[in-house]
């Protein structure tokens, strides 16, 4: 198999520095990570030694030549080494889209470039090539500044899958929707549908708003850039608008990308005539980015979100396409959150009391409840958590919410 890995990686090199056509997202992902330790996987891509043997282990093969002065290993004999792959390897070439390109084109094998392609991961999720685009962005003295306003993840960093998340029908159904809606950009375009991919989120703290926009990211395996608008606010008005300007730049230059901005209602709040000057620009440069990002032409999948939507401005709920409601969760729900917070951890658990008890409780107050019950428990040297540790901790947060509300 190491004999069959390190042709593959050759064969790979050599074919994508032939093809202009070829993109770096039509290489294999664990082939893109290997190539990464050498740098970008800009063309021409040279296979030096240490990363064939990372890749593929130490093999010797009659048609592969190493020079010691360069480190290089590269194929002397290009048809040979086609030839010898096919005859052993068909499933590899069939799950390399690079090859499949290849052989689909010129040796009329049954593989397929496009269902190679499909199955694919596409370069735009690697976290290496993440750090790439960073890199190239820091170089601009506006744009670091930018980037250390914001968070910037890629899939592989965001630690939640929608499959931890107990989202409602509509919810689920609005997500269907994006995904598809991702995969027909070029669809939509041609129909002249494009001013689509920009949504609402709205709902009370803790309804699991943001946990959902990062999910995303894992989900459609795009990059996530998140700011909260109170974080580039600045205290001299002027250079909110050009902050504003500069997050949805930087989402164009990262795209295909998700664009979550948080604490929406921090500027774009209902516009009163005593209002500084200063802020109606600010929202009135925000509404224009708005209008002039979308997710069929730009690749930008715009979410915002607000815990207060009665303070936005009627002229903000018109640029959405989409408002997608976070209500507290329904009995179904919470049963099911406290499913996916409770199937790791041992112990007898009653769901209908539990349920029952946590009315008015957000997806974030039940997992303060489990929380708090796996501590108590871990207190008194136990991790088998019993129903009274969990119905102890539902009082206590009900206390807080006291105590908050009368605060």
């Amino acid at each position: 198999m190491e004999d069959v890995k390190l042709v593959e990686l050759l064969l790979t090199a050599e074919i994508f520095n032939r093809f202009e056509n070829l993109s770096e997202s039509d290489i294999p992902r664990d082939i893109r990570k290997t190539l990464y330790s050498r740098g970008s996987l800009k063309r021409p891509i040279v296979i030096k030694e240490d990363v064939a043997t990372r890749y593929a282990g130490k093999v010797d093969l009659p048609f592969v030549d190493f020079n010691p002065l360069t480190k290089q290993l590269k194929i002397t004999a290009f048809d040979l080494a086609v030839k010898w792959l096919s005859s052993r390897a068909i499933e590899v070439i069939k799950k390399n889209p690079v090859l499949a390109f290849y052989y689909e084109n010129f040796d009329s094998l049954d593989v397929s470039y496009e269902e190679a392609k499909k199955n694919n991961l596409p370069v735009h999720g690697d976290k290496e090539w993440l750090l790439q685009m960073l890199s190239d962005l820091e170089k601009n003295e506006e744009f670091k500044e930018m980037l250390s306003l914001v968070k910037i993840s890629s899939p592989e960093e965001v630690d939640v899958d929608l499959e931890s998340i107990a989202l409602n029908e509509e919810q689920i159904n609005e997500i269907r929707k994006l995904e598809v809606a991702i995969k027909e950009t070029e669809y939509l375009k041609r129909i002249g549908l494009t001013d689509i991919g920009k949504i609402l989120f709205i709902g009370p703290p803790g309804t699991g708003k943001t946990t959902t926009a990062r999910a995303l990211s894992k989900r459609f395996y795009l990059p996530i850039l998140e700011v909260r608008l109170s974080m580039i606010t600045s205290q001299y008005l002027g250079e909110t608008s050009k902050n504003i300007e500069k997050i949805f730049e930087v989402a164009k230059k990262l795209s295909p990308c998700i664009l979550f901005i948080d604490e929406f209602d921090y500027i774009a709040k209902t516009r009163t005539s005593d209002e500084h000057a200063a802020i109606k620009r600010a929202v009135n440069t925000l509404l224009k980015a708005i209008d002039d990002i979308n997710l069929v032409e730009d690749k930008v999948l715009l979410i915002s979100a607000t815990n207060h939507p009665s303070l936005l401005d009627p002229a903000v709920w018109r640029r959405f396409d989409k408002v997608l409601e976070f209500p507290e969760p329904e009995e179904r729900i919470r049963r099911r959150i406290f499913e996916i917070f409770l199937r790791r951890i041992e112990g007898d658990f009653d769901l209908d009391l539990l349920v029952k008890e946590t009315q008015g409780f957000t997806g974030a107050d039940i997992k303060l409840v489990v929380r708090e019950a796996v501590l108590r428990a871990l207190v008194e040297g136990r991790r088998r958590i019993h129903q009274k540790d969990l119905l102890d901790a539902i009082e206590e947060i009900k206390t807080r919410f006291v105590m908050r509300y009368d605060g």
